[in-house]
């Protein structure tokens, strides 16, 4: 193959700085819109910590892609500098729960990121106990710091309420005496808080914050700050107004407003033009709707596939025989008769329909649908209802897609 070909680009005539519009990339403070008083909120919160003080506890809720993780950690990068500009040595630890979601393996990562090279305390992957964790933990948090801020992502997703319970009351425990702890939990979930442990609650519950969706001219201004991850002048002057205003109207989530940036500007690419169209911004929606699906169900069993796949035949439907309407909820006996039908299709036996119900409960805890409990008065009783809250047309396009 001669040395002049052209298998690889060596210039991106599209993007100059992609990282720019990554999920995982923390923007300088210049860089976070729409959050000025949720983030003063936060610091006020925390900010006993540069002092050597106890932060306060907070529950941070709200939807996805809405700016908690966000802000959480840039409050707590800043705390920790501002703290060791008065002479107070602070960390914080983040755990993503969705990860990390048993007590042993949030301790695991809490004591590993707090932990230095200049210790002389091991933390493993794994091969001890829990309660070693724990001591080595505390260990480290007395011998090294005055302050630490945990912070607790998706923290509706751990298995139990074991290690907020140690957190929480590790210093009235008498666990850790020489540094201050305090917990940021973050979930999507408003409703978090009615499962928590009473003595949980208590102790944990000091501060909360709710984060509302963002608005148009919010992402508008989210996305125009990250603009220069694209070359001078290749965005048309329609695309980020166009990208803002469909994801204000549809979710308010900056995660997927970004992403159908990015993904506007890979059509770019692959078409090989100059600019990065309007045009490309629908079927950078779509294909972002649907690489999101995609991961939200990655992994799951064939038969949650089939319940859900008679979910979205039943919305299809509703969508076929009442138009471009939101869609209804549908009975648990409707959405088992036609798992029914499937199972028969793929030659396979349907299971109960108590499991169904279990299935349908983890698709509403990963909120791929909602659940609404309803009384039919003494002749019905009462029954549950389930409502997609995805685009039917997604859904079954995701779940042809990952057939095995």
């Amino acid at each position: 193959m001669p040395e002049s070909d052209d298998l690889f680009v060596r210039e991106d005539p599209i993007f100059t700085n992609k990282e720019l519009l990554e999920i995982s990339h923390l923007p300088d403070e210049g860089r976070i819109v729409g959050r000025d008083e949720e983030i003063s909120h936060l610091a006020n919160a925390v900010n006993p910590a540069i002092f050597g003080q106890s932060p306060s506890n907070v529950l941070i809720y709200g939807k996805t892609g809405t700016g908690k993780s966000l802000c959480a950690k840039y409050i707590s990068r800043r705390l920790v500098e501002t703290a060791e500009e008065e002479d107070i040595n602070a960390v914080f630890a983040y755990v993503d729960c969705a990860q990390d979601t048993t007590e042993t393996q949030a301790v695991q990562t809490i004591a590993s990121s707090v932990n230095t090279d200049a210790t002389d305390i091991y933390i493993p992957d794994k091969g001890i106990s829990t309660a070693t964790y724990y001591k080595r933990l505390w260990r480290l948090l007395n011998d090294e710091y005055d302050v630490a801020l945990i912070i607790l992502d998706e923290i509706d997703k751990l298995e139990d309420d074991a290690i907020l319970m140690q957190l929480s009351r590790a210093g009235e425990a008498g666990k850790v005496t020489d540094c201050k702890i305090g917990v940021m939990g973050i979930s999507n979930k408003i409703k978090y808080k009615d499962r928590m442990d009473e003595r949980v609650k208590s102790s944990l519950c000091e501060r909360e914050f709710v984060f509302p969706p963002y608005n148009a001219s919010q992402l508008n201004k989210i996305m125009t700050a990250r603009s220069d991850a694209f070359r001078r002048g290749v965005l048309e002057d329609a695309v980020i107004p166009r990208a803002a205003a469909l994801a204000a109207r549809e979710h308010g989530d900056a995660r997927k407003a970004i992403d159908i940036l990015r993904y506007a500007g890979e059509i770019a690419q692959t078409r090989g033009t100059e600019s990065v169209r309007e045009e490309f911004i629908v079927q950078a929606r779509e294909r972002a709707e649907i690489d999101r699906f995609r991961e939200l169900i990655r992994g799951s069993t064939p038969h949650s596939r089939y319940v859900l796949q008679a979910l979205t035949v039943l919305s299809l439907d509703q969508q076929r025989e009442e138009g471009d309407v939101e869609n209804s909820g549908f009975r648990t006996t409707r959405i088992y008769d036609v798992y029914e039908q499937i199972c028969r299709q793929e030659g396979t036996d349907a299971l109960s329909l108590r499991r169904v119900r279990d299935l349908l409960k983890e698709h509403a805890f990963l909120d791929i649908l909602e659940q609404a409990r309803h009384s039919g008065g003494s002749a019905e009783g009462s029954y549950t209802e389930h409502t997609l809250l995805e685009d039917p047309g997604v859904v079954k396009n995701v779940l042809e897609d990952t057939v095995e």
